[in-house]
């Protein structure tokens, strides 16, 4: 992946035109079909991996008719890059020359990804023979395949394109194909219609034209450091490494603004700009560095509700599912609140001050969006309603919700505005609202509520989102910012989340085992969610639970090793047991941005790091028990300058690289 371009096959390489093989650019599928036949056969594939996040790799082995013995003479190697790009190498070891006869045969439907997503493919194109390869022609939009060196025979009816290949003693010969997206006016063979996305699916923006064919020039570079982990378990390097390749791999420039870049949401279902997921992903990168940040902060600027209304400063957002005892919630206000929080925390991390005042307006709205859903005309119960108006009010909301207050206070001090206070007052209010409201006794010590009705009703069913109690978020002088649970409600909690029915041995389950509707595959009703399972560890470091922290962080380790390091956006949450392994969840993206950032999350937060760069300090508070044994993070980045450090297997920090006038806190 290497968005806008992507490709699909499975482990042999060959494009079969079936599911969701193909190389896509731009949302489109420019390829569904490149089968491959050596000799009369397809070869037998040995070995098909990733290299990289936008590169494959196939190794095969070619018999021919007569050959003695065991051993293969002819290797076959496909490398393959995202953006339709394709080198097929032919060796020889025989003693004699070789000849071969070689097929490739070629289709589309140049279906969009939204509709070959959910199983609605268009029907395969008719082939034009076009200069070195062939040409496929919709409705104002064509795909082109050619190929080096030309083929002798290219016939258009069947797709094929044919070569007889002369390799000598020890020699090899090389095809490549370059499969393009073009538009212009369509020819024969368009289709009457368009496909339509289906609703929830985001397919990446403008159609900026073909790619220069064999290149990947316009591939945004990794808006953040060359962070590198060094530790104990190598396991964690590796997931860190990958997490960060894929994330590359999800890395869009806005159509607006090229500067400006974002993480998309994830494959296949939100190949766009998701912006929650973004902002999830864009905090979860800070400790690399604030140019994500401060790109996808300026990119959701441009999309906020700046006309007079009840919508006045909120980022739009889709419903999504939020299991079987609630109403779909509303991505738009999580976004909508998490973006002064990214903003304050971005600054604390060394987002310069100019780049704080420009995104200052678009965080005042979002905070004037706060203040007027929970203050309304009518009168309220001071809670955000998600979705609003009439609610419910999430547990997890009013967190998110309390956080922007407070760090949004902070922003607010920059620019001396006296709204200050008044958050700061409302937030003191939340915390005595929340503690009366939603926390329920039981004899088993009690819970935090999932919800209150619109009528007030406590719901009491336990899941992950109550991760979100213990995400507070960054104040000044790297301390963590109250939260809405006090400190024996924290103990409460965090017993409760690393309990089995909720701790699966592979992360933290989307809803408790014990609950009514628990389902190990329910997006939200059981499923491991990777992020949510990163927040909670991270706040439970913070909050010195790191006996859960470090479980957590372990399962997640060991479910990634699973995954060959890149991790889904959720599995099931069926309890881990000797010998087994996490299984994956068929409707999961990946990669997805928020399971890669989680990753990044979980493993920097055993460092502890709490920065605040205006006051020129920063802090460090690795774990004690040092899960994963000494570790070395070297490549962050804080006040926009290097930073590394060392923790040894009994917990100690040591900074061994930071900025000049940086001091080390408490």
């Amino acid at each position: 992946m290497a968005l806008p371009a992507l490709a699909v096959s499975p482990a042999s390489g060959q494009l079969t035109g079936h599911g969701m093989d193909g190389f896509y650019r731009d949302g489109r599928r420019v390829l569904s079909r490149c089968e491959l036949q050596v000799a009369g056969d397809e070869p037998l594939i040995v070995q098909g991996r990733l290299t990289g996040a936008d590169r494959a790799r196939f190794i095969g082995t070619v018999r021919r008719a007569g050959e003695r013995g065991p051993d293969p003479e002819i290797r076959m190697e496909r490398l393959r890059s995202a953006d339709g790009t394709e080198q097929i190498t032919f060796r020889s070891s025989a003693a004699r020359p070789v000849r071969l006869p070689v097929e490739i045969r070629l289709g589309t439907d140049l279906a969009e990804l939204g509709s070959v997503a959910v199983g609605l493919p268009g029907p395969e194109l008719r082939a034009a023979v076009h200069g070195s390869g062939l040409r496929w022609s919709g409705t104002g939009v064509h795909a082109v395949v050619s190929a080096t060196p030309s083929p002798q025979d290219a016939l258009a009816s069947p797709g094929l394109l044919r070569w007889e290949i002369d390799l000598p003693p020890g020699g090899h010969r090389t095809i490549e194909l370059r499969a393009a997206l073009e538009y212009g006016t369509g020819g024969p063979g368009c289709p009457s219609g368009r496909h339509r996305y289906p609703v929830g699916v985001r397919i990446p923006g403008p159609r900026t034209g073909a790619l220069t064919p064999g290149t990947r020039s316009d591939r945004p570079p990794r808006p953040w450091t060359a962070a590198r982990l060094e530790c104990d378990d190598h396991r964690a390097d590796a997931l860190m490494a990958s997490s960060l390749d894929d994330l590359h791999g999800l890395v869009m420039r806005d159509p607006v603004a090229a500067a400006d870049m974002y993480i998309a949401g994830g494959f296949p279902w939100r190949c766009g700009l998701a912006p929650v997921e973004a902002l999830w992903a864009a905090r979860m990168l800070l400790p690399l560095g604030t140019k994500l940040a401060a790109g996808t902060l300026r990119a959701l600027a441009r999309s906020q509700q700046a006309a007079p209304g009840t919508d006045f400063g909120r980022i739009p957002g889709a419903l999504r599912d939020a299991g079987p005892h609630s109403p779909p919630s509303c991505t738009g206000i999580e976004a909508t609140l998490l973006f002064p929080a990214v903003l304050a925390e971005a600054r604390r991390w060394g987002l310069p001050e100019q780049e704080t005042e420009r995104l200052l307006p678009a965080a005042e709205r979002c905070l004037t969006w706060l203040k007027r859903v929970t203050d309304p005309p009518g009168g309220g119960r001071g809670y955000v309603p998600d979705p609003v108006p009439g609610g419910p009010y999430r547990c997890e909301t009013q967190a998110h919700a309390h956080r922007a207050a407070l760090l949004g206070a902070d922003l607010l001090d920059v620019c001396g505005s006296s709204d200050a206070s008044a958050l700061r007052d409302w937030a003191a209010g939340l915390r005595t609202r929340f503690r009366r409201d939603f926390w329920l006794e039981d004899p088993a010590g009690g819970r935090p509520a999932a919800l209150l009705t619109a009528d007030g009703r406590p719901v009491p069913h336990l899941g992950s989102t109550t991760a979100h109690l213990l995400d507070t978020g960054l104040l000044g002088g790297g301390t963590s910012a109250p939260g809405l649970l006090d400190a024996a409600q924290t103990d409460q909690l965090a017993g409760l989340l690393g309990s089995p029915a909720m701790d699966s041995g592979w992360g933290l389950r989307g809803l408790s085992a014990k609950e009514s509707a628990y389902n190990p595959f329910g997006h939200r009703s059981g499923a491991v969610r990777v992020h949510e399972t990163a927040i909670a560890a991270a706040g439970l470091a913070a909050a010195g639970h790191e006996q859960v922290a470090g479980a957590l962080t372990r399962g997640v380790l060991d479910a990634a090793d699973s995954f060959g390091h890149r991790l889904p956006e959720m599995y099931a949450g069926e309890q881990r047991t000797t010998g087994g392994a996490p299984v994956p969840h068929p409707a999961a993206c990946r990669p997805a941005a928020v399971a890669a950032g989680g990753a990044v999350h979980i493993l920097v937060a055993l460092a502890g790091l709490s920065p605040d760069v205006p006051a020129g300090t920063v802090s460090v508070r690795p774990l004690a028990t040092a899960p994963l044994g000494a570790m070395q993070l070297t490549g962050l980045s804080v006040a926009e300058q290097p930073f590394a450090v060392r923790i040894s297997r009994l917990g100690m920090g040591m900074v061994e690289t930071a900025a000049d006038g940086l001091q080390l806190g408490s």
